[in-house]
């Protein structure tokens, strides 16, 4: 069963990923790291509806970048 688009959105915001206020126009939202240059990510659809695998793999992917970067400036 896929999962929820608020799930990916909870899932962005755990790592800090925040709406940009500015951007966006009817069901897209662009999501922005405000630590990580370059990390952005439009979303779309509404809570209830269920999530394409392209965007499950965005989310993941954007999750992983920021993570990532996050290990890699911890060991330094």
């Amino acid at each position: 069963m896929p999962r929820k688009i608020r799930q990916l959105k909870d899932d962005l915001r755990r790592v800090g990923f925040v709406v940009r206020p500015t951007r966006g126009k009817g069901s897209h939202l662009v999501w922005i790291h405000p630590d990580q240059a370059g990390a952005q990510l439009t979303l779309s659809g509404n809570d209830g509806d269920d999530a394409k695998p392209y965007q499950e793999r965005d989310v993941n992917v954007a999750i992983t970048k920021v993570r990532a970067a996050r290990e890699a400036t911890e060991s330094d």
